[in-house]
């Protein structure tokens, strides 16, 4: 796989299919390289001076620094594809073509190439030129429109979400597309290209909310941490002012949670016998239900909670969530060295396969680490490469 992307949506694909077994060839830009190398602090610590952002979405993928600006780049890059499964990349819609990376010239050359280009916002239509980043997408969208405090109280407004999740999104769907079309060459010994658009992928995910509106109308808004369809789904205020999340799905488990925090007389009311009615009533069943649970202390209720069964927690820190017993006991927290031993703590492939464990062959590396070896298994001789590296056709990790 040729990994022609950079920043996130595209790393992040590349990312997934290389911890699925992938073998991924990163191709940066020499002296410059990814965006995200810069996007610090913080910074390793060692010559590279990568921003820890990089690292996030770049293990298992060899660099190559390759100038695709000059003609020889190109056909450096061209040569590789002929005998590449997979190109990812993320330029402006038409931005590889005056290079003669396009699909059109390399599928004309590599008919099984699956070509995967993700956008802001596709291919065709209006937009198709603009510039896409996440959080203009999370506010186009529609997800900012239903993400933050509710209109009427102190700090009501639309919110993003605290992470890249249009760009991470995109890179879940371009993942799982790729995957597809690897299906069909082996169907049909033809690829294909593949058209992701970030906000293609977002509205998609809009889910039951666009469903509340185009099946009964409902124009979704900011709940805060309350959920549109259930109730009572969010957090509440325990004794000593720590914030719990309750979760309950049915009504087996609110009538079993008004009996467990001492109002059994909720459980038998009329007015929230089932969701739809708590849903009609859900500010007044909210100060009944908060009243009963500030006088308990959050580590008993949830311990009590738990004891029964009825889903709650609380609110984690990152560093808390990282630190936790189940995080840890799943493996999730992952290290690997560069080959200079320089140590870097990933977040490991949140899926665990029974035969075909991840593999994690590569940490991110530093760019160019690997230009020579990969030009050297694209069939270049030893005075080619030295040429370009002369010329500074190519690069060599800095």
């Amino acid at each position: 796989m040729l990994d022609l992307s950079r920043v996130l949506a595209g790393p992040w694909t590349t990312q997934i299919l290389g911890d699925l077994g992938a073998e991924v060839i990163k191709i940066e830009q020499p002296g410059q390289g990814d965006d995200t190398r810069r996007w610090g602090p913080p910074f390793v610590q060692d010559g590279s001076k990568d921003a820890a952002y990089f690292l996030c979405a770049n293990r298992n993928k060899r660099s190559a620094a390759i100038n695709m600006a000059d003609p020889r780049g190109a056909e450096i890059i061209r040569a590789m594809a002929r005998q590449a499964d997979i190109v990812v990349e993320n330029f402006k819609v038409g931005g590889l073509r005056k290079y003669g990376l396009d699909y059109a010239t390399l599928n004309a050359e590599n008919p099984k190439l699956i070509y995967c280009s993700i956008t802001g916002f596709g291919q065709s239509g209006p937009y198709r030129d603009r510039g896409g980043y996440d959080f203009l997408i999370q506010g186009m969208s529609g997800l900012m429109s239903v993400t933050g405090v509710a209109e009427g109280e102190p700090g009501a407004g639309p919110m993003k979400v605290g992470i890249p999740v249009s760009d991470l999104f995109a890179g879940l769907y371009a993942a799982t597309s790729v995957i597809a079309a690897l299906n069909h060459v082996r169907s049909t010994g033809f690829g294909q290209h593949i058209d992701c658009a970030l906000l293609d992928t977002q509205v998609a995910l809009l889910a039951n909310q666009a469903s509340n509106y185009l099946n009964g109308g409902s124009v979704p808004r900011r709940f805060g941490n309350e959920h549109p369809n259930v109730v009572p789904y969010q957090n509440f205020i325990t004794a000593d002012g720590t914030e719990i999340l309750v979760a309950l799905g049915n009504d087996r488990q609110f009538q079993a949670f008004c009996k467990l925090v001492g109002c059994p007389e909720l459980a038998v009311d009329t007015r929230f016998a089932d969701n739809a009615g708590r849903s009609v009533n859900r500010k007044l069943l909210q100060a009944e239900m908060g009243a009963a649970i500030c006088r308990w202390l959050p580590g008993d209720l949830l311990a009590a909670m738990d004891a029964q069964g009825l889903p709650g927690g609380k609110v984690n820190s990152i560093p808390e969530i990282l630190d936790d017993p189940q995080i840890v006991a799943r493996g999730l927290l992952k290290t690997m060295f560069r080959p200079d031993g320089t140590e870097l703590k990933l977040l490991g492939y949140p899926t665990v396969f029974s035969a075909t464990p991840t593999n994690y062959r590569h940490p991110p590396p530093r760019m160019g680490a690997d230009t020579i070896a990969v030009l050297q298994e694209a069939g270049y001789s030893s005075a080619a490469i030295d040429s370009f590296l002369t010329a500074g056709v190519v690069a060599t990790q800095r």
